[in-house]
């Protein structure tokens, strides 16, 4: 079943007339005619009864609600994907990680805000794992998050660099280890960790250094907003290692002290995630340029060793 044979089916059943159908339709008599036979010889049944007078069979009333009801869907859902196509969608959702949506994303957002102001911005703070499952499940746009091959694999994931950054220690200001210029992974494992939960890739990069150098991991919390890592460090005798996109705010707080490891240096690389078929339209592609030329991350420093 075609849907210009339910338009030359409509037609004749509206105008009476296979003439006045064609008409209607733009198109010759004879078009309408085979669209119409087509159609019956689809449903093995007459539809009309040819007379002076086109009139509807009884398959032909049973067909008409439904014929209708299946042409005005088709016409709907055709305006709505040649909307989508044309940048006209109600809104644009994106996933990224905590510190991106704090320090990178605020004038990505500002630009793509006032390009597209009937474009209504949905922004969540999400762990790289959540993050990318949500993208997979249809119900983000774009993902901002720690790259992870091993879940962008697909073939039809679209991954963009963006910037590779060091991690570093973040201390209470008056923590034993504050006097230290950097922190060796020995000296780092004497100490209570805090870290983040389970589906942010943090928490697996941080554990698996201890791991290949044979130290002693040590969480002991479990938080999942960077504002409840300040508080709680600020408390007492914890740690916790963290982007330094993470720590832009730590470095001007007294009660807090910034620090970096000894070699080797342990960096996170963070990438943009979409899907090619999302990539073609205009909203969507516009914000993954603005990411691209305006996402700089904060007070980055060069890195030595990459496990990202």
């Amino acid at each position: 079943m075609r849907i210009e044979q339910l338009q030359a089916f409509l037609s004749v059943a509206e105008t009476g007339s296979f003439q006045a159908a064609a008409q209607q339709c733009a198109v010759t008599q004879s078009t309408v005619s085979r669209q119409v036979q087509a159609l019956e010889a689809e449903l093995d049944a007459p539809l009309f009864h040819r007379g002076a007078q086109a009139k509807l069979t009884v398959a032909g009333e049973r067909l008409l609600p439904k014929a209708r009801r299946i042409y005005q869907d088709w016409m709907q859902v055709s305006k709505d994907i040649a909307d989508l196509m044309a940048g006209k969608q109600p809104e644009l959702c994106v996933a990224a990680i905590q510190s991106v949506c704090a320090t990178v994303l605020p004038p990505v957002l500002q630009q793509f805000c006032s390009e597209y102001p009937q474009v209504q911005l949905r922004v969540t703070a999400l762990g790289s794992d959540r993050s990318l499952k949500v993208l997979r499940d249809g119900l983000v746009d774009l993902a901002i998050v720690m790259d992870n091959p091993r879940l962008t694999t697909q073939p039809e994931m679209v991954v963009t660099p963006l910037f590779t950054e060091t991690i570093e220690v973040l201390m209470a200001g008056n923590h034993d280890l504050a006097r230290q210029p950097a922190i060796s992974w020995e000296m780092l494992a004497r100490y209570p960790q805090i870290i983040f939960k389970d589906g942010y890739g943090m928490a697996r990069l941080v554990q698996q250094q201890f791991q290949d150098r044979g130290e002693v991991f040590n969480p002991a919390m479990e938080l999942n907003t960077l504002d409840a890592f300040r508080g709680v460090i600020r408390q007492g005798n914890f740690i916790a290692l963290l982007p330094q996109s993470a720590l832009a705010d730590c470095h001007d707080d007294p009660t807090l002290a910034v620090r970096p490891t000894e070699a080797p240096v342990l960096t996170r690389s963070v990438v943009l995630v979409t899907t090619r078929d999302r990539l073609v339209i205009p909203p969507i592609q516009r914000f993954h340029d603005l990411v691209q030329s305006l996402a700089t991350p904060i007070r980055l420093r060069p890195a030595a060793v990459s496990y990202s």
